[in-house]
């Protein structure tokens, strides 16, 4: 068997994998998708992708970083959330992975819900906290998916040019 084959099969789950991780909280998304480019390129000796578009796909990866880490918590700091919510909504985020679609969409803002009303702060406003943090995590997450999609047109692009 050809293992350049199996280097780029591999290099195809990770992209795959690692597009998801940009939806669900437990997977790093972009530095999967990253690694999985990183691999592919390796796998063809650089010959079709170079240092160069390497480079700005690891800074891209770096922003997605930074932004997953702002994005949520600009949203929570911005509505004056307690960590308890913060925490409430990656736990919440976290088990919605069981309820599928839906359970991604409640599961933040329910988690943060519940943990502003744990830290006893009145429904009213730990409603506004939980969409506020809600918000952030779903900013960060459309945020995260188009970088990873310009990741790949880059990727594409240094591939066949």
């Amino acid at each position: 068997m050809d293992f350049q084959v199996l280097w780029y099969v591999l290099a195809g789950i990770l992209i795959l994998v690692g597009i998801a991780g940009t939806v669900l909280p437990a997977l790093p998304g972009l530095p999967l998708v990253f690694a999985g480019m990183l691999l592919a390129a390796w796998a063809g000796n650089f010959q079709q992708v170079g240092w160069f578009p390497l480079v700005l796909l690891g800074l891209l990866t770096a922003l997605s970083v930074v932004i997953d880490f702002f994005a949520t918590a600009m949203g929570a700091k911005r509505v004056g959330a307690s960590k308890l919510a913060v925490a409430g909504a990656m736990v919440g985020t976290f088990a919605g992975l069981f309820f599928g679609p839906i359970g991604l969409f409640t599961g933040p803002f329910l988690g943060a819900l519940a943990g502003e009303l744990i830290h006893g702060r009145e429904v009213r406003k730990a409603t506004k906290v939980g969409f506020g943090t809600w918000l952030g995590i779903v900013l960060g997450v459309v945020l995260k998916l188009g970088l990873a999609f310009a990741m790949l047109g880059l990727f594409a692009l240094a591939w066949f040019l």
